[in-house]
């Protein structure tokens, strides 16, 4: 694979810097391809490293004749999904959208949006 089919298809791929208070540094991953694999104190160079190894990832899944996982951006989602809690959790939300003359789905949706 040519590094610029590399560079394209590694840029499919979602890529995550983000502050971790136990390391005490920026972290960067990219599920589903790579978890945890740089870090750093400047989060532009911990993305920038971040890319060169997402890169490197394709080019060896590639070579090694190993399927690409679907990028998160090429999934389908149908917009549902189930979300079990304990029965007296789903009773509170039910009261809390009821008070707040709201279905108990538009309720959870509007909790989440905050989250």
């Amino acid at each position: 694979m040519k590094t610029s089919e590399a560079k394209a298809k590694a840029g499919r791929y979602m890529k995550i810097v983000e502050w971790s208070d136990e390391d005490g540094c920026f972290v960067g991953s990219a599920p589903p391809l790579v978890g945890q694999c740089c870090h750093g104190q400047d989060e532009a160079k911990v993305y920038a490293e971040l890319c060169r190894i997402v890169e490197e990832w394709v080019k060896t899944l590639d070579s090694d004749g190993r399927e690409l996982p679907e990028p998160l951006a090429a999934r389908k989602f149908s917009g549902k999904f189930v979300l079990r809690v304990e029965p007296a959790m789903h009773r509170r939300l039910a009261a809390k959208a009821l008070a707040a003359g709201e279905s108990l789905n538009s309720f959870c949706v509007n909790a989440l949006v905050k989250a």
